[in-house]
């Protein structure tokens, strides 16, 4: 039971060993059951002193020692995972001697351990397993019967976090690749003597030697289809460090990947849709790979029929990192398909997830990276896709990456901006979107697309004015889908406010104001049920107003479309929108000013009546703007034919007005002193006579006195 006892009785095996050597064959048997009880002993000392001892036993009688190996191989698996890190030391480098010196056979036995220990969290232990993988390729008996095993364990430490086990791999490999080339001079004599470097090589990595990449090519089909399994492995760390391997191991193996290509890429697929970003960045350094040493005409044949079935991100993830490895010759009579590719409606329409949106983007970058001007020819199609991709509801990095992108594409063709890539393309652009726009509703993605096209075009737009206005008139009427007429109603509104800067920009846009309001607007504001239609009518108002205020509607224009437009304005100064109210008195306010003079008695009656009841409106602004309306409507009465005829009406106007003369805001009695005095030329003794009726009732008689001294003044004038 004493601790210091066993290992003093383990120590002086160690010490018979040692002195002895080969003299112990005769109690070969007696040490290996001695061993195999103290490798399991309680004692952590014990241990690695009993693994010394094996050391020392396959060494001193090699001739001998594999007649017992074997047994001592459960032992060591048992002890391999001990908790303390020196004693996992001490049984991986036990386990390497006795492999080595003894029955080679047990090299499947102890593999899945020793992988185990890569992934050891202590730097010394994995190490440990470096040392003994790499001992083992160069001098195992068996090691050719094992390289597709071993490999892999050796090229995993390529991407150890530590340096120094990183550096102790890649020497252990060149000289594993150094000895395989001499044992085998004969057969790679011709690939030694005519060998050529390749002309594109990744960026940053040293092209491993001939032994090395013959090594890896050779065993490349008895490794892959374990390591894809590893890859979509439950185990995180697996997953990240097989990924890793992957990408070492297509670096060595260069075109002979070719023959892999299929399992490659549904691995691939699969690593680049993980959770973990470690795995997806190997899997995309991997998919580079197949760029730089596989044929676009082989790669791309594979590629494609992913998108013609439900492309995913990690699809198009893959494409990219393909097309960033690929060189420019050999990828430039590719350029055309790969172009109608991403412009599928099946491929950039697919989803509006922002991930594969962005995945999209990259494939553009890439390929205008790659192609640079050879992306001219494409550049309709890469067009459609950035526009695609800015019309996705998404954050606003992604639009200024968009920008960004398209600016490159601009570049590349040696143009000065992305808008001449709109001047470029507008027409055609423009044709896309309206081939299915008899069928738009608000789902649509074209719709989106559309206003993508017209609002980013900046002053382009103004250059295609045919097909816009075509397809604002064909979704514009009021048998179509609600929503999309609101949404293209805002497009509409928002150009019209910089109309000088798009729409307006070449001056042709005053020629289709006919269409405009006719065809357009005037169906629209007409009153329907519900919300949506609210909203379309009160954008219908903003365009309207837009219109005017810009003074893009003359005077002359206005004359033409006032008997269509005055009727739908004034009903609209009664909707629930204080905006619309707002903009509605102003339209009205306008067409007084221009063509008031021309009413007949019912329009003067039908125009007042309305603007008083906003005299009573819930907002200020709406208020003040009806009190200016009918200040111009008294204006127009004044030199109009049918001023005889309406002096009943501006009878009760004047009793109206005095009332609101008495308001609680300031500012709308001060603008309805300024009616009153307008109005009060009209019939000044009829509104002195209604004054005085008044006066004595109001709380701020001094508006009143003002008004009679105003008249006053104005008679002595006369």
């Amino acid at each position: 039971p004493s601790e210091e006892l066993r290992l003093g009785l383990v120590q002086l095996l160690g010490l018979l060993l040692q002195r002895c050597g080969a003299s112990m064959a005769p109690y070969l048997g007696d040490i290996a059951r001695v061993l195999q009880a103290t490798l399991l002993d309680h004692y952590a000392e014990v241990r690695r002193e009993s693994c010394r001892c094996a050391v020392a036993c396959a060494r001193a009688m090699p001739e001998h020692f594999h007649m017992q190996s074997e047994s001592l191989i459960k032992p060591l698996m048992q002890t391999i995972s001990h908790q303390h890190y020196r004693v996992r030391v001490d049984v991986i480098q036990a386990t390497g001697a006795v492999i080595q010196f003894g029955n080679g056979k047990s090299v499947d036995d102890v593999l899945s351990h020793l992988a185990q220990r890569l992934f050891d969290e202590i730097p010394k232990v994995r190490h440990a397993v470096t040392t003994v993988i790499g001992e083992w390729l160069l001098h195992l008996r068996d090691r050719y019967s094992y390289f597709h095993k071993l490999i892999p364990l050796l090229l995993g430490s390529f991407t150890d976090e530590i340096p120094e086990n990183t550096k102790l791999a890649r020497t252990y490999w060149e000289k594993i690749g150094l000895q395989w080339e001499k044992e085998n001079e004969e057969d790679l004599k011709d690939k030694m003597d005519f060998s050529v470097s390749p002309a594109h090589y990744p960026k940053g990595e040293t092209r491993p030697g001939l032994g090395c990449r013959e090594l890896v090519s050779r065993n490349l089909y008895k490794i892959l289809p374990g390591l894809c399994h590893d890859i979509t492995d439950w185990v995180e760390s697996t997953r990240i460090k097989a990924s890793q391997l992957l990408y070492t191991l297509l670096l060595h193996a260069e075109d002979h990947i070719t023959q892999h290509m299929e399992l490659l890429l549904r691995t691939l697929y699969q690593a680049c849709s993980d959770e973990e970003s470690e795995v997806v960045k190997y899997g995309v350094k991997a998919a580079e790979l197949i760029g730089t040493f596989v044929s676009p005409k082989v790669s791309l044949k594979l590629i494609t029929p992913a998108f013609e079935q439900t492309p995913k991100a990690s699809c198009v993830m893959v494409l990219a990192a393909v097309i960033r490895g690929s060189p420019k010759e050999i990828l430039q009579p590719h350029v055309t398909q790969l172009g109608n590719t991403l412009s599928q409606a099946g491929v950039c329409q697919r989803s509006e997830e922002v991930f594969y949106m962005e995945q999209l983007l990259y494939c553009v970058q890439a390929l205008i990276e790659v192609c640079q001007e050879d992306c001219k020819e494409i550049s309709l199609q890469l067009m459609k896709v950035l526009v695609t991709i800015m019309a996705i509801p998404s954050s606003q990095d992604l639009k200024e990456k968009v920008e960004k992108t398209m600016s490159s594409l601009a570049e590349v063709q040696q143009l000065e901006s992305f808008l001449c890539l709109y001047k470029q393309h507008i027409i055609q652009l423009l044709e896309w979107v309206s081939v299915s726009c008899e069928g738009w509703t608000c789902y649509s993605p074209e719709v989106l697309q559309f206003e993508v096209i017209t609002t980013h075009s900046g002053p382009v737009i103004g250059g295609a004015l045919d097909d816009f206005i075509l397809i604002l008139r064909t979704c514009l009427q009021p048998n179509r889908d609600p929503q999309m007429r609101l949404k293209l109603f805002t497009v509409l509104s928002q150009l019209l406010q910089k109309a000088s800067e798009t729409i307006n920009s070449q001056g042709l846009f005053p020629s289709y104001l006919e269409t405009v309001i006719k065809d357009i607007l005037a169906p629209n504001l007409q009153w329907h049920a519900g919300r949506t239609a609210a909203a379309i009518r009160a954008t219908a108002v903003l365009c309207l107003w837009a219109l005017v205020h810009y003074e893009m509607l003359s005077p002359k224009e206005i004359l033409k479309v006032k008997d269509e437009l005055m009727p739908q304005v004034i009903a609209s100064m009664d909707e629930d929108s204080k905006i619309t109210r707002l903009m509605a008195c102003r339209i009205v306010d306008v067409f007084l000013k221009v063509c008031g003079r021309q009413f007949d008695a019912d329009k003067f009656k039908n125009t007042y009546t309305e603007v008083l009841k906003r005299l009573d409106d819930a907002s200020c602004d709406v208020r003040l703007a009806a009190a200016h309306t009918l200040a111009n409507w008294f204006k127009c009465l004044k030199g109009s034919d049918v001023k005889s005829s309406m002096e009943g009406h501006v009878e009760f106007l004047y009793q109206e007005l005095l009332v609101h003369l008495d308001d609680p805001d300031e500012n709308l009695q001060k603008a309805v002193l300024e009616v009153l005095k307008e109005g009060s030329i009209l019939n000044p003794d009829l509104l002195v006579r209604e004054i005085e009726g008044v006066v004595h009732k109001h709380q701020t008689p001094v508006y009143c006195n003002q008004l009679l001294h105003h008249i006053q003044s104005a008679k002595e004038a006369a």
